[in-house]
């Protein structure tokens, strides 16, 4: 296959700071030389390279002795994509090697605890592929547009976040931050074929029109965060999700991006592959 991304997904989506949401377009496929078809071949061969560099990070850490792991959290706006990025990408790997966690609405225990508490207990072992299915980030985004805490807590609680980013990274994990951007249009589409279609009701929930009623609030909430909690060490990136074909090639393109940069290799036999070869055929 000829050369697929004239700019890297990791230089082409990252955000920077000040840009104005709605100024990035949800139907674009930046840094990608190539139409749908084009992009499943791609999301097919990438999924060989995302499987062994998973394996070998699966194996750093068995083996080697190893301390790295990735996180690899999903937000976005209801219908955006993030279970076909989990089905479609992080699917294709050895799903011993994934930890994969959907956060929900808070329990009573959780509530009793720090916000970040919650997110502690999920957070991938080393020579894990973590996925959050949302986030910490709810607790700056629902939090923010339902009113559920003081503008004074939301601001102690951005600094938190990075913080413990902060700490994420320093400890030898990973963190790729992706923000699925879907317009408000597409978002109806998707709604609608849910309704139209019996094998989709069970995605369906009523609640989800409530949510998008607030369009607004939560596109300016998701603002103040990227703005806030994109960093050098955990940058987020804005994924432009209206072409599912993209947005799945893309993440799937950071995370082999991400996974190459740990220059990871075989761990080497721990005993005499030569010996070990007599004996197997003397066996």
């Amino acid at each position: 296959m000829a050369k697929t991304w004239s700019t890297e997904p990791s230089d082409a989506l990252k955000f920077a700071r000040g840009t104005a949401l709605d100024s990035i377009d949800t139907d674009a496929s930046p840094g990608f030389g190539g139409d749908k078809k084009y992009g499943q071949q791609s999301l097919e061969s990438g999924r060989e390279q995302l499987s062994e560099l998973q394996e070998k990070l699966f194996a750093d850490s068995r083996a080697a002795g190893g301390t790295k792991s990735v996180l690899l959290v999903l937000q976005a706006m209801d219908t955006a994509g993030k279970g076909g990025i989990v089905r479609h990408v992080v699917g294709a790997v050895d799903p011993q090697g994934i930890k994969h966690h959907a956060f929900k609405k808070p329990t009573e225990e959780e509530l009793a605890h720090d916000f970040l508490w919650r997110v502690r207990n999920e957070l991938p072992g080393v020579g894990m592929i973590g996925v959050f299915d949302r986030s910490h980030y709810e607790d700056v985004l629902v939090a923010r547009v339902r009113s559920l805490v003081s503008t004074d807590v939301l601001e102690q609680r951005y600094d938190e976040i990075n913080a413990f980013e902060s700490e994420l990274v320093a400890s030898g994990t990973t963190l790729i931050k992706v923000m699925l951007h879907i317009s408000f249009d597409e978002q109806k589409a998707r709604l609608a074929e849910r309704l139209d279609r019996p094998d989709k009701h069970w995605k369906y929930n009523p609640g989800d029109i409530d949510e998008r009623n607030l369009w607004a609030d939560y596109q300016s909430a998701y603002q103040v965060a990227l703005d806030r909690t994109s960093t050098d060490q955990a940058p987020w990136f804005v994924v432009p999700a209206d072409k599912k074909w993209y947005a799945r090639v893309a993440v799937q393109r950071l995370l082999i991006t991400a996974l190459r940069a740990q220059e990871l290799d075989w761990p080497p036999a721990d005993f005499d592959v030569a010996v070990e070869k007599t004996r197997l055929a003397a066996s």
